[in-house]
């Protein structure tokens, strides 16, 4: 299978590489990036071809698309990989707005083409055995969900302005994994935010950490908070209480967090520090899945609607954060038919 992928930063070159080790890609990978030399130097490394630019991505006959690019240049990928008829794999998110997020979503719809969304998260074996747990029955009636992502460290300042903001860059992994986990819409949110860090979060206007209030619609209370400055390490968790058990997603010998209770457990020895790190056997199993996908071996297990709905979310939150109100999910473009 012959895949093209935009895009050779951080995430772009973690993904090549697990596409290079694929017994169905092998050396059919193609990868470019704006960045010419840095896209031959992965391609060199990892037995790839290199492409001058996009336009040959699109004309050296590839198989499907994987794009790891730049935030702002998502949807226009994914625009040009549905006129071409190729499935596409895109990291979150399809575009910093709805706007953008709805027209991209209408030409795979006019296409007729696929699109996979990478939320790694519901490739975790922490978050399926959760929402097994959920469906299930095991923790009974649900009524309260706690989750939390908490970066190590904040990202580059030039990063900030392009991100799209904490609640859509960060805590919309928590947010996908709100709905998947539970099986239940958001129907209305309460979100606050702080500045208070250093001063590249207000120079973009942005937060640097965040906390909201989430009603089910089952009545299913959740709370979802997040940080870029938890120097203990990378700490993502969700905890799921029912009426009759409890269980937490994340709480390991790694999780940076440290009791104290004269007989808790100790501090962790070796944190999470990243992402990365935390996540790479998701995702890697994301990319495994994309390719039986675009072979037609399975179902897509995150088509654009659902990262639609996550996007949802995290916009209720910046109006609620901005009106300093309870906003329903109601009030957001691009709900349900």
């Amino acid at each position: 299978m012959r895949i093209g992928l935009i895009g050779a930063g951080r995430i772009g070159t973690f993904h090549a590489t697990t596409l290079s080790r694929h017994r169905e890609v092998g050396g059919s990978l193609i990868v470019t990036d704006a960045d010419t030399a840095r896209a031959q130097e992965l391609a060199d490394r990892l037995g790839a071809t290199a492409a001058p630019s996009v336009d040959e991505i699109f004309t050296w006959g590839v198989d499907a698309v994987v794009i790891t690019a730049a935030t702002s240049a998502h949807a226009e990928l994914i625009g040009r990989a549905a006129r071409s008829g190729l499935p596409v794999f895109c990291e979150k998110p399809i575009a910093l707005d709805l706007p953008g997020t709805l027209a991209a979503l209408a030409e795979v719809d006019a296409a007729g083409t696929v699109l996979q969304l990478g939320f790694q998260r519901r490739f975790d074996a922490g978050y399926t055995a959760a929402r097994e747990a959920v469906r299930s029955g095991r923790l009974g009636r649900l009524h309260t969900v706690r989750a939390m992502t908490s970066d190590q460290s904040p990202p580059p300042a030039g990063y900030l302005p392009l991100s799209g903001g904490l609640y859509r860059d960060c805590l919309i992994h928590d947010f996908d994994m709100l709905r998947w986990v539970t099986g239940r819409e958001v129907v209305e949110v309460y979100a606050t935010g702080s500045d208070a860090g250093p001063a590249m979060f207000r120079d973009a206007r942005d937060i640097d950490t965040a906390a909201a209030v989430l009603t089910l619609d089952d009545g299913t209370l959740a709370t979802a908070t997040a940080t870029r400055l938890n120097g203990a390490g990378y700490d993502v968790r969700m905890e799921l209480a029912g009426e009759l058990d409890q269980i937490a997603v994340g709480l390991d010998d790694r999780t940076p967090i440290a009791s104290t209770e004269p007989a808790g457990p100790p501090a962790a020895d070796k944190p999470w520090t990243g992402f990365l790190e935390r996540f790479a056997p998701a995702y890697e199993a994301e990319l495994a899945a994309f390719v039986d996908l675009v072979r037609g071996e399975r179902t897509n297990p995150c088509d654009g609607r659902e990262a639609l709905h996550a996007l949802r979310i995290a916009e209720a939150c910046e109006l609620s954060r901005h009106e300093r109100r309870m906003v329903r999910l109601a009030e957001i473009p691009g709900g349900r038919d």
